[in-house]
């Protein structure tokens, strides 16, 4: 059961510690189903671990699980990672151009502009991380 507002994943708990769950979520793309997807790199599946709080469910190893998140913290993911740093490179390789820096040092700098952006993002990755909650309903 999905609603509008959250993205609803079934899992398999790996671990249970003392209030952090660590949930295994098996990701099918959509030509899983495919005949030809023995063959095919596109369809290909990877297990993704997620670490979640326990919010007072008696929970298992081994025992199935929906993993939820808003969707809103999925829009943020999307921004964090690909339209903050799109925006940066283009209005780097915008401004250099204006102000007739040759192109293949406008471009590179550009490009070296994401270092620092993605430095930054590592380091903060521990305070980043505690934004994006995810929660566990019970199946039934």
């Amino acid at each position: 059961m999905q609603n509008d507002k959250t993205i609803e994943h079934t899992g398999i708990v790996r671990s249970v510690d003392n209030n952090q769950v660590i949930v295994n979520i098996e990701s099918h793309p959509a030509c899983s189903s495919c005949l030809a997807s023995g063959i095919c790199d596109l369809s290909e599946s990877a297990d993704k671990q997620i670490s979640v709080r326990d919010n007072g469910y008696r929970l298992e190893r081994g025992q199935k699980v929906h993993v939820v998140m808003k969707q809103s913290m999925g829009y943020r993911a999307l921004f964090l990672g690909y339209l903050l740093p799109f925006l940066i490179v283009i209005t780097i390789l915008i401004t250099m151009t204006a102000l007739g820096v040759p192109e293949p040092v406008s471009g590179i700098s550009a490009l070296l502009s994401l270092v620092p952006y993605y430095s930054i993002i590592y380091f903060k990755k521990e305070k980043i991380g505690k934004s994006f909650s995810f929660t566990i309903k019970k199946t039934d």
